[in-house]
Parts: C-alpha cells; sequence; structure tokens
C-alpha cells in the first residue's frame, strides 16, 4: 500500500461536503448542491486549458443546474481543492467497466495556485479513493503533447499504457495507469505541500 500523509479532517462536514485539511491547502468533496461551485472551476480549466480536455468550453457553458447536479451524482468522486479559502483546483474518480479499474478524470489546477503540490494532492487523494475501492489499477487519459501533465503523472508513478482513442479530429491522447497493487517506485508518489515539510 502506498504511504500517504493526508487524512480526513475530523466533523468538518457542510452540506454533503466532506474535507481534507492539509495546512492552508483543503480538499473537499462536492456533492449535487456544490454545482455551481464546480460550474466554476470547470468553465475555467476547460477556458484556460482548452487543449488539455477532451470535453469543450462549448459543451458545458450553456447546460443547466440539471446537467451540472447530474455530472456530480453520477461521478462517484468530485474534488475540489482551497488555497487559503479560495477554490483554485479540481479533480474526480470514476468507476470503469474493467474490474478493479478507476479512473482519474478532469484533473486542474488554476495557474496562480501551480507549484504548490495541490495537483499532487489531488491525485493522492484520488489514489486514496481507489484503494479505498478496492481497485487494483487507476487509469487516466493525457493528451500526449501536455508534456507538463504527462510529467506530473509519471512523477506521481502513473505509466504509458498506449494510445487511447478521443473524439474524432481531437489531439491524440495516451492512456496511463498506476498498479495500485504495488509499492511505488523510489521518488513517485504524492508529496507534500510547500510549507508542510
Amino acid at each position: 500500500m502506498r504511504d500517504r500523509v493526508h487524512a480526513l479532517a475530523p466533523g468538518e462536514e457542510a452540506q454533503g461536503v466532506s474535507m481534507l485539511a492539509m495546512g492552508s491547502i483543503t480538499f473537499r468533496h462536492v456533492g449535487p448542491d456544490g454545482w455551481r461551485e464546480w460550474r466554476r472551476l470547470r468553465l475555467s480549466a476547460l477556458a484556460e486549458a482548452a487543449d488539455a480536455f477532451e470535453s469543450r468550453l462549448s459543451d458545458w457553458q450553456d447546460q443547466p443546474e440539471g446537467r451540472w447536479r447530474d455530472r456530480l451524482a453520477s461521478v462517484p468522486l468530485n474534488l475540489v481543492a482551497d488555497l487559503d479559502g479560495s477554490s483554485v483546483g479540481m479533480v474526480s474518480g470514476a468507476h470503469l467497466d474493467a474490474p478493479g479499474a478507476v479512473e482519474l478524470l478532469s484533473l486542474w489546477v488554476a495557474p496562480e495556485a501551480r507549484g504548490k503540490g495541490i495537483a499532487n494532492g489531488l491525485i493522492g487523494a484520488v489514489i486514496d479513493w481507489a484503494v479505498d475501492q478496492g481497485a487494483g489499477q487507476l487509469r487516466l487519459a493525457v493528451r500526449a503533447a501536455n508534456a507538463p501533465a504527462v510529467a506530473l503523472y509519471r512523477r506521481n508513478g502513473f505509466e504509458h499504457a498506449g494510445p487511447r482513442r478521443g473524439r474524432p479530429g481531437s489531439p491524440p491522447e495516451c492512456e496511463m495507469v498506476l498498479d495500485l497493487t504495488a509499492p511505488p517506485a523510489p521518488g513517485a508518489g504524492w508529496e507534500q505541500p510547500q510549507g508542510q515539510r
């Protein structure tokens, strides 16, 4: 099992939102009632990093409340990262049809919050969730040309598993996999955010 540093903050729940705290960085589970915040972050992600996602801003920007609520209800893990009280990142985790496999989806951190360990923390939280689900593999798709994202996932122990078919006409994607049954390679895995060492 992976060595994980973070843990649920005791007694912190509000409006169906459970929290994971690490100093000035907090990770919160967001359910359907958090749709407005999720919408704001997702639209920011799709606008700021359009080439990083298969979804397009135009796919989501005019969607009604019900569609956002359905998205949050149908995906079992939806986390928001707060830095000093401001929402600056997001990630999701979903079950796959393949037995023993789950998927990391929609990872994004606002440009002003990058380099502080938030992406590593969000990935670590999804890894924890995947292990709790009994998954043997955590999978994700990433744009092959998105070198910073590929490097981030590799630092967290993911390995290339080959090409992945995306939307017709969209940039090539590759699939990356983290074997949750093997101990992490030296230097791989979640790192504490700055100021927590």
